[in-house]
């Protein structure tokens, strides 16, 4: 049984190989409830295939993942519907409406209709998209497009929000807005959020940050102790000097 209040997210262990290469190799970290996170790793790091283990796209060969107290490989039903993602490459029906595709993952999740309809109207309005409620996905900026992507994920109220690499390829201003809307809802909801990325600046201002490199996690803490860890003047070079390190033979 679950913990009366466990962390959102608490993985042990977790391993993962392809062949002979070892994707994910004894991965262990936890998020809290209204942290907000950084996964940080360079391209190739393991990021991607540690965010598919825990959405239940891939198995782990070893170690354990759970949400909310509900262990992914033992209990996926109940862990999966405690947590939303949204990944890289973006997965909304371009053909339907902003409001459809919305209602769309209210119906996958069996929300009442009438529960739906004030969920979908609180997003449109928290994320300014209710003038373009009626408008085609395929219409919309990428930076628009991700907006409905973040509101569809929290449509069904999760306690873990994973965000895989989600504001690659959209304007700096839209990404930088994105950003800090996660933030505040971290916040605001109690939230635990895992934010994967590679851009250095978008975990500045993070709680935490984990760095990934060729697996493995290769530091837990604050910016701030990254930077003293690594006698580095910011981030930036202490995260490079790092995965550097990491990378030679």
């Amino acid at each position: 049984m679950p913990s009366l209040f466990p962390d959102p997210l608490i993985i042990s262990e977790l391993r993962k190989s392809f062949g002979e290469r070892r994707a994910v190799d004894g991965v262990s970290f936890s998020v809290g409830a209204g942290e907000f996170v950084a996964l940080l790793g360079p391209n190739g790091a393991g990021k991607s295939t540690l965010f598919q283990m825990l959405s239940g796209l891939f198995v782990p060969d070893s170690g354990t993942a759970s949400v909310t107290g509900f262990d992914i490989g033992k209990d996926p039903i109940a862990a999966l519907s405690r947590l939303a993602i949204v990944f890289q490459q973006p997965a909304l029906d371009l053909d339907l409406t902003v409001e459809a595709n919305l209602r769309f993952q209210t119906d996958l999740h069996g929300i009442a209709r009438s529960v739906a309809k004030q969920r979908i109207a609180h997003w449109l309005q928290r994320f300014d998209l209710t003038e373009r409620s009626g408008e085609p996905c395929r219409q919309l900026s990428g930076g628009t497009r991700r907006k409905v992507e973040l509101a569809r994920a929290l449509l069904s109220e999760p306690q873990l929000l994973l965000m895989d690499e989600a504001t690659v390829g959209i304007d700096p201003a839209s990404r930088n807005a994105i950003l800090n809307d996660v933030k505040s809802l971290c916040r605001e909801q109690a939230m635990g959020v895992l934010w994967a990325t590679h851009l250095v600046d978008e975990a500045e201002a993070a709680d935490r940050i984990i760095v990934m490199a060729e697996g493995g996690v290769r530091f837990i803490g604050t910016p701030k102790e990254l930077v003293k860890r690594e006698a580095h003047k910011n981030l930036t070079e202490a995260f490079l000097h790092l995965t550097r390190k990491e990378a030679r033979p």
